[in-house]
């Protein structure tokens, strides 16, 4: 992976992960105001355009069955491979606002991170609604939002019920079990077949809160969100695991052995020795929508082999 794809990679998910600020559901009938519950209106709105601003709210819309009303998505939004089909928008902080325009969505869907595209969308008239993917809680949160707001209620509060029973499974199979300390990368120079320029989740944060579900602790406690480290630096915190988040390896022709290898100079580290390096190299490793399950179910069998999977 190049310095370049690192920094643009690093930007995506700062951008996602760390919004300087939350704000609230907005209409174009209420600005900067909440959208009126259907509780209070009794109407329950059918949005037949909606344009989506990220591939975390792509994905909570085809899953609650709403693709079909999907009319425009980012150049991001890539899954489920049907979003493939759908007209781009522009990418996820910089949308085409003309093409937005020409799509005549009755509803655009946006994260707490986009206040620019917010304030100008709104300035032209546009319906908006906004949600918070920065966390677990906000993610599911997120979906019964999206759900209420498009008339697929039920269906929202169905998948929120399946995802939070997948969590609680793991709760119980970790139950007990000893937190092994885990150190989770997002993004390196892999140009040079060595370890450098690794950047790794930090203080706080999505992948923080995913480790201690998971059943393990951060291996970093400084106060940096997504610190920098040498090779010097992660043989000092010598994390027991190593979860290697490789999000484009299909692309570069890659394979998970020969991303391990890379590994192997740092045979003092003790997930290097012991052999505790995972490497992760799906989409959704770096998009903070409903998939979040499956990794970390994928985190939660890496970090505790030793525990009994099986059960249901």
């Amino acid at each position: 992976m190049g310095k370049k794809f690192v920094a643009i990679l690093l930007l995506l998910i700062t951008t996602i992960f760390l919004g300087n600020r939350v704000l609230p559901q907005t209409s174009r009938n209420n600005p900067g105001g909440p959208v009126p519950s259907h509780t209070q209106s009794n109407v329950r709105p059918v949005h037949t355009r909606i344009v989506s601003m990220s591939p975390s709210i792509t994905e909570i819309l085809f899953m609650l069955e709403l693709g079909k009303n999907v009319v425009g998505v980012t150049h991001f939004c890539t899954y489920p491979p049907e979003a493939r089909s759908k007209p781009i928008i522009g990418g996820y902080s910089d949308p085409n606002y003309e093409a937005v325009v020409a799509l005549h969505p009755d509803l655009i869907i946006m994260l707490t991170e986009h206040a620019e595209p917010l304030r100008n969308l709104e300035k032209l008239g546009l319906k908006t609604l906004v949600v918070d993917h920065r966390n677990i809680d906000a993610i599911l949160n997120s979906i019964t939002a999206i759900g209420l707001s498009c008339g697929r209620e039920r269906e929202a509060l169905t998948a929120v019920g399946g995802l939070r029973a997948r969590m609680e499974r793991i709760r119980r199979v970790i139950g007990g079990l000893v937190r092994p300390r885990v150190m989770v990368t997002v993004g390196r120079n892999m140009g040079s077949g060595r370890i450098e320029d690794v950047y790794i989740n930090g203080h706080g944060g999505f992948y923080s809160e995913l480790i201690t579900l998971a059943g393990g602790v951060n291996a970093y406690t400084g106060d940096v969100s997504y610190p920098s480290f040498s090779e010097e630096g992660i043989m000092r915190i010598n994390p027991a695991v190593i979860i290697d988040m490789v999000p484009d390896l299909g692309a570069r022709a890659l394979d998970k052995d020969t991303v391990i290898r890379q590994w192997r100079n740092l045979s003092r580290v003790n997930a290097v020795r012991n052999s505790r390096v995972y490497v992760f190299g799906q989409d959704y490793t770096v998009i903070p929508g409903p998939r979040f399950i499956d990794l970390l179910e994928e985190m939660a069998r890496a970090i505790h082999p030793e525990a009994t999977w099986s059960t249901p």
